[in-house]
């Protein structure tokens, strides 16, 4: 059950003029403030303050020196701590859920479903804490044994988008501990609040526990935090979500400096929908997979690849779909469609409809901005649908906002698979077939060539069982599940003679 945001924000110890830095349970900062602003009807919920250049370097110290001591305490121990920090996010999940909707604008079931991933990933590194395998193999050398294994890297900084301002911190910092990193995090600038509830909890973790100011540090603030962490040598990996061209700089710096850059980046994902499709089930995933979210997840619909058979009848089940969506307050349950983040994602909107226009593309479904009562914000916006040819300019771009672009294609099925590859972006993919030629060509390594790549399922939604991720201008980095978490850590081979003799590789003979 809702509560007011005020009450809200009590519930999770958060004050309206708040310091956006912390080191666990610290908390102090000394640079500009931030507004925190809802998209849901453009209340100010607080204000937090940002991290000054002397804020950074007195978490990153402290960080350091987290590391020293967190690194020595055993994996499993570890991960008794995150284990302990899911159960608290258990406890808040649904006061946690809701500030995601406020404060972020997304549904109140996906500001709960965030949390919930929170919480996945929480018990996914638990197990994970006692199976941080290596290998062993044979040596070529008598009397010799050869093995790798993983050590902790040190700090590992978090860069998060606005719009998983929870899940995705905790998918890299769940795994980051257990590993015996420390983390810090950068939050986007347009999420502070949700940040902050994430610290207050994982802080009171820490404290309960004893253990030392500097496992979980939060740095708010903007595009400067990201420079800094960047350039940091002390940083051996940074982990960032968001637009490639915000994942661009960031792998410069981090490049220039030999460090390691784990990027997720943006998407332009395309689902493929086969005459041997099931249309009911097609239409449900391409629906949510293009409106959820109001269009600004990085695995959401943007363009649909339908065969010419069935095209006039997935765009005339499309329209009356797109009739029936409920566009407003994402806090009730009734409502389909929520607000963009602010009024530059409706600037990046309008100016995306003007071009789609411009490039002669068809209004099948219209979009524009809403006004008026419930729409105050004015952050609200109609989901859009435009017939575009394969040479789309636009459709080769992503629009961080509910447009779906509409292609035909005939022929084979390859046909649409080289039509959905032919973007710069490689992050998720899906087609609807129950063609089983149709999915194998799909999945096999000379079909889709995104990170995900999904059957009779949409684009949209990723458990963290799986490693996250996607190829080209989306980055190449993977997150959450599998082995993913082999990044968090540096390998080292090693190698043990046990031997009165020294035998060398490769049968060279040094005597003397």
């Amino acid at each position: 059950m809702s509560v007011s945001i005020e009450a809200l924000l009590k519930k999770l110890d958060i004050v309206k003029s708040q310091p956006g830095c912390s080191t666990g349970s610290n908390w102090f900062a000394n640079g500009d403030v931030i507004s925190a602003e809802s998209p849901v009807d453009g209340s100010k919920l607080g204000t937090v303050h940002a991290a000054s250049f002397e804020d950074y370097e007195k978490v990153l110290q402290t960080a350091e020196e987290a590391f020293i001591s967190f690194r020595k305490i055993p994996a499993p121990v570890r991960g008794d701590m995150v284990r302990q920090f899911g159960n608290a996010l258990r406890d808040k999940k649904e006061l946690l859920g809701q500030l995601v909707s406020w404060e972020m604008g997304k549904s109140l079931q996906e500001g709960l479903g965030e949390v919930q991933e929170m919480i996945d990933i929480c018990d996914f590194a638990v197990g994970l804490s006692r199976q941080l395998q290596g290998t062993t193999m044979h040596s070529e050398r008598p009397n010799h044994r050869m093995y790798e294994q993983y050590h902790p890297l040190g700090i590992v900084g978090v860069i998060s988008a606005f719009n998983f301002p929870v899940a995705v911190w905790a998918w890299n910092t769940a795994l980051a501990w257990i590993c015996g990193d420390v983390a810090v995090w950068k939050p986007s600038e347009k999420t502070p609040l949700c940040s902050i509830a994430c610290q207050k909890i994982i802080g009171t973790i820490l404290k309960e526990n004893d253990l030392p100011e500097g496992i979980s540090c939060l740095l708010n603030g903007g595009a400067e935090v990201g420079k800094w962490l960047s350039e940091d040598r002390r940083i051996p990996l940074l982990s960032a979500t968001g637009s490639t061209t915000m994942g661009k700089k960031v792998a410069q710096k981090v490049g220039a400096r030999l460090g390691k850059s784990l990027l997720e980046l943006g998407g332009n994902n395309a689902l493929i929908i086969s005459p041997n499709a099931d249309l009911k089930t097609t239409l449900l995933a391409t629906v949510f997979g293009a409106v959820g979210t109001a269009g600004q997840r990085c695995t959401s619909t943007r363009r649909l690849i339908v065969h010419e058979s069935i095209f006039a009848q997935v765009e005339e089940k499309l329209t009356n779909a797109y009739k029936q969506l409920r566009i407003g307050n994402p806090l009730n349950a009734e409502n389909h469609v929520g607000p963009l983040i602010d009024q530059d994602a409706v600037s990046q909107y309008e100016t995306a409809l003007k071009n789609i226009s411009l490039e002669g593309g068809e209004w099948v479904v219209e979009g524009g901005t809403l006004s008026g009562t419930g729409y105050e914000s004015g952050c609200y916006v109609k989901p859009a649908i435009a017939k575009v040819s394969i040479d789309s300019e636009m459709a080769q771009q992503e629009t961080f906002a509910p447009i779906l672009y509409l292609m035909k294609y005939s022929g084979s099925i390859e046909n649409a698979i080289d039509i959905q590859n032919d973007v710069n972006q490689g992050l998720s993919s899906a087609i609807m077939t129950q063609n089983l030629q149709e999915a194998e060509t799909f999945l096999a390594h000379w079909g889709s060539d995104c990170g995900i790549a999904n059957v009779n399922i949409g684009t949209s939604g990723a458990e963290i069982g799986g490693a996250f991720g996607g190829e080209k201008d989306t980055g190449g980095g993977r997150e959450s599940g599998s082995d993913a978490w082999k990044v968090y850590m540096r390998r080292q081979t090693n190698t043990i003679n046990y031997s009165d003799d020294l035998p060398l590789a490769q049968g060279i003979k040094f005597d003397f």
